[in-house]
């Protein structure tokens, strides 16, 4: 079975890489039973077996990584000098349920989903490796290009640093990756360069102090007020310790205290989380945010316990691979099919990768064009028009070629 067909663009010699109706329909399939059966992180077993399956039958030999799940396969052998592209995808799902009502391929496990296009992400960088160990074979493909399944992106401080400590890097250049964008059409890509995702940190905070009646509050320590005070001053009393374009912000998702109206209780949690789009306030910022939580927890008497556990840094954009991608992108499918994309406030575990080697993200379009609800990330109804497998599939096999090229 050929897994590729040759195209001659205007202007550009034959490039090969072009995804096969066959495969294509293949990958699609692929695609619905990783949708239908969402794995939480480091618990990606089925998902690691399949993709392990997949590319065995290829011919090519995948290697689980000693956390257990997620894999590494390398289509050639590298000889040691010249660095070698890699393709990351991740590949677990979320804790949520699947609330569509018409789909065929909807999660089959009760409040697990692939609300964020990690099955999208695992079914591109398949379908590259597929076509490019077609390639390969061929003598089409003048250089190794490295695939890595990566488990738990959505687990702080996110599985790339287990990844990374399991050696996928070792003879890596560079790295590439994409990211499901559903204000994207399908069709095209969003590319950035410099930063294209924010860092995200998580913070939970207990306060404690002795309670009494309402009747009483000058007698307590009123936690519920307290913790009212640190939900309102905290956010705003950050803002104002760094330069504002730094955009540090931190943002509450939980608040408990108390059991009843007319009892102060002894206790109260909060938890959220901490963003910010540069990387240097990044590195200051558990000292701010936990200055400015002691701070307003004791001006109201309360003992403040808090937990900063980091997250992840902003994914930053090489300009030099940026632009592989956007002469990747321009041989396919033409300048026009990319988008100039803004910095995301949401958190990506690829940066950590970036700390290594120099590297790109691109938001690959999801939308279905014409379509007017935008299916948001991380909710139990997000899907993705499938013809974005195929752009990313292509986009991908077109820049290994033109690295391999240089």
């Amino acid at each position: 079975m050929s897994l590729e067909s040759e195209v001659d663009l205007p202007g550009e010699a034959m490039l090969p890489g072009v995804l096969s109706e066959e495969l294509h329909a293949e990958l699609v399939v692929f695609r619905r039973d990783l949708h239908m059966h969402p794995e939480l992180g480091n618990q990606e077993f089925r998902t690691t077996a399949a993709i392990k399956e997949r590319l065995e039958r290829a011919g090519l030999k995948p290697r689980v990584l000693a956390v257990g799940t997620g894999l590494v396969c390398d289509i050639g052998e590298w000889d040691g000098e010249r660095p070698m592209l890699a393709l990351r995808a991740d590949i677990d799902g979320l804790p949520i349920p699947d609330t569509k009502t018409e789909c065929s391929y909807r999660s089959t496990v009760p409040d697990r989903a692939h609300a964020c296009g990690h099955d999208v992400h695992t079914t591109v960088v398949l379908g590259a490796g597929l076509v490019l160990a077609d390639l390969y074979k061929r003598g089409l493909l003048a250089r190794p290009v490295r695939l890595l399944f990566q488990p738990a992106e959505e687990v702080l401080p996110g599985g790339a640093a287990d990844a990374i400590d399991c050696g996928v890097l070792d003879g890596v250049g560079k790295i590439l990756a994409v990211h499901c964008d559903p204000r994207v059409d399908a069709g095209k890509v969003g590319l950035r360069t410099g930063a294209i995702t924010s860092a995200c940190d998580r913070l939970e905070i207990s306060l404690d102090g002795p309670g009494g009646h309402t009747a009483r509050p000058h007698l307590t320590t009123d936690l519920v007020t307290a913790a009212a005070r640190v939900v309102t001053d905290v956010p705003a009393i950050v803002g104002r310790r760094v330069d504002t374009r730094a955009g540090l912000a931190v943002t509450w998702g939980r608040i408990e205290s108390g059991h009843a109206p007319n009892v102060i209780p002894q206790h109260a949690e909060l938890s959220g989380t901490v963003r910010c789009l540069d990387l240097d306030t990044w590195r200051q910022a558990p000292d701010i945010v936990v200055a400015a939580i002691d701070e307003v927890a004791n001006l109201h008497r309360a003992k403040s316990e808090i937990n900063y556990v980091r997250g992840v840094p902003p994914v930053v954009n090489d300009a030099d691979v940026t632009e592989l991608l956007r002469d990747a992108m321009t041989a396919r499918r033409g300048a026009d099919s990319i988008e100039n994309t803004e910095q995301s406030l949401g958190g990506e575990d690829f940066s950590w990768y970036l700390q290594h080697v120099p590297g790109a993200m691109a938001r690959l379009g999801v939308r279905t064009p014409g379509e007017r609800t935008v299916r948001d990330l991380h909710q139990g109804d997000f899907d993705a028009d499938e013809s974005a497998i195929t752009v990313g599939v292509e986009m991908f096999t077109a820049a290994a070629l033109l690295d391999a090229a240089q």
